[in-house]
């Protein structure tokens, strides 16, 4: 804990200074462009990978960056993709995954989650990338993955329509950690995501 307090001290001598007129606009103004859907893994971090200034991203983090097919309800997945789509107005969705991942080697290595049910429960968004892995090892479902749960997007009502308006483009990108380097997938083969 003491280094994240040393951290926020750092950030107020020394980094908000220098952006009090990006914070001050920032007070009345919430415009991001971009909705970035990522994984919860702590070595993923969206603003430092695009080097975005505070504002430009709306982001959430899920285990295996995992986006639910819609479902009618409250949750918070849904709530934060319809907030960034229909109220913020973003242009771009980025669902980006990640090599070493460890949502996904847990289920192309089968690995026992009994002990964490809920995790496995959550999971199960993946299976459809599991069945189109089939076999292919991690790195083969990391992508197979990130193109899933974009199909899973264009399910929700504000994603949809935005599609259909031409008003939001879709990407699909894997983040390789030991090499810093983001790979943008080809997602125009698939007739749910070429819009």
């Amino acid at each position: 804990m003491q280094n994240l307090t040393e951290g926020v001290a750092q950030f107020q001598r020394d980094v908000f200074p220098a952006k009090a007129d990006l914070f001050a606009h920032l007070a009345g103004h919430h415009t991001p462009h971009t909705l970035f859907i990522g994984c919860s893994d702590a070595r993923v971090v969206p603003e430092l990978i695009t080097q975005g200034e505070p504002g430009e991203l709306f982001v959430i983090r899920t285990a295996g960056n995992l986006v639910p097919a819609y479902t009618p309800g409250a949750n918070g997945v849904t709530a934060s993709i319809e907030y960034a789509v229909a109220v913020l107005g973003v242009t771009d969705i980025v669902v980006c995954g990640h090599s070493a991942c460890g949502a996904m080697t847990a289920l192309a290595e089968g690995h026992d989650l009994s002990g964490a049910p809920v995790v496995a429960d959550w999971l199960r968004h993946a299976d459809a990338a599991v069945a189109r892995a089939a076999g292919g090892g991690v790195a083969a479902l990391v992508r197979q993955n990130v193109l899933a749960q974009l199909t899973n997007l264009t399910t929700h009502p504000s994603v949809a329509r935005a599609l259909a308006e031409k008003k939001i483009t879709l990407h699909g990108w894997v983040f390789d950690i030991p090499t810093g380097r983001v790979e943008e997938l080809d997602i125009t083969g698939s007739p749910a995501l070429a819009a």
